[in-house]
């Protein structure tokens, strides 16, 4: 049975969310954050999401570090994303209390990630991030940082991570399984053919990047291959590396470079933002979203990948942060 506009405007008031007539976007009415679907998971997740890489870790302080992830939830946010490889588990350790304190993660999308390929290995990083999140259960662990077609056989193998991610799914250790990619668009791809994934995330910037090797004549980038089979799939996709890593700040207003990857057909963003201020202003764009016109987002990619793209390929081709 299909579903009308007028339908989904119920359902969605309901569930106290207001539909934004301008994009279509559900809005919590709570607290004005826009939301979308995850894909298949059916999940509604803020269009924001909170990553806690290596820009959660520059709050030295911890209580400041708390504060912060605490103030971007209070705002509307509800996905956290954190990985075990982000110094070496101190990331989840502060997720965790944050979670603890807030008498656990109920209305939040919470996502961790495993860095290493083989089976026991991975299950040992999944039993620690458990602890340190302070939950039974999460709802997503990716497979973190996907390399060149050598670590996909790693992963894929027997008694690889993937086969593991698999059984604890099925054994509700984890609600979902994904694998995330910051360089090479083409092992993502066929990664995503030829695996039983949920959810993905992968680079997705104005000067799209995605060429792990400066190989002559080669062009691909995330946005027209992984992420076409990431959509074919109804997985749920979100984006990183919107700012590069600040290599594209100075090149095209902050607004402009959220508002890129906020208007290719991802559930949310995953940003790092190392101050109080940064997230405010980061929400207050969320908040306040537009989509860019096809032919803006040509131009502002035509301009910074003819500026950025061969480096931002090179600084990131054995990256895993988000």
């Amino acid at each position: 049975m299909s579903i009308t506009r007028r339908d989904f405007m119920e359902i969605a008031a309901l569930g106290g969310l207001a539909v934004n007539a301008a994009t279509g976007a559900a809005v919590d009415t709570k607290t004005g954050m826009p939301t979308r679907i995850l894909g298949k998971t059916g999940a509604r997740v803020s269009i924001l999401a909170f990553g806690c890489g290596s820009r959660f870790l520059m709050y030295k302080e911890e209580d400041k570090a708390l504060e912060a992830l605490n103030r971007a939830l209070n705002l509307g946010i509800t996905y956290i994303d954190t990985a075990y490889g982000y110094g070496n588990g101190e990331s989840e350790t502060r997720v965790g209390k944050v979670l603890k304190a807030r008498g656990g993660k109920q209305g939040l999308w919470l996502a961790t990630k495993v860095n290493v390929r083989d089976a026991d290995g991975a299950m040992r990083i999944i039993e620690g991030s458990l602890k340190r999140l302070q939950v039974p259960q999460v709802d997503l662990i990716h497979v973190h940082a996907l390399g060149g077609e050598d670590d996909l056989a790693k992963a894929e193998a027997k008694d690889g991570v993937i086969k593991l991610l698999y059984k604890l799914r099925g054994q509700k250790v984890t609600r979902f399984i994904g694998v995330t990619c910051h360089a090479d668009p083409l092992v993502l791809q066929k990664a995503l053919e030829h695996n039983d994934f949920d959810c993905t995330q992968m680079a997705l910037n104005a000067a799209r990047q995605g060429q792990a090797k400066l190989a002559p004549g080669r062009h691909d980038h995330f946005e027209t291959t992984a992420l076409v089979t990431a959509k074919k799939k109804n997985m749920g996709v979100t984006a990183m590396k919107v700012f590069a890593q600040e290599k594209l700040l100075g090149g095209a207003p902050v607004e402009k470079l959220i508002r890129y990857s906020m208007s290719l057909p991802v559930a949310a963003a995953v940003i790092g933002m190392p101050s109080l201020a940064m997230i405010e202003e980061n929400i207050r764009i969320a908040k306040g979203f537009q989509p860019l016109s096809h032919p803006e987002m040509e131009s502002l990619s035509h301009e910074l990948a003819t500026r950025y793209k061969a480096a931002i390929d090179r600084h990131f081709a054995d990256h895993q942060d988000c």
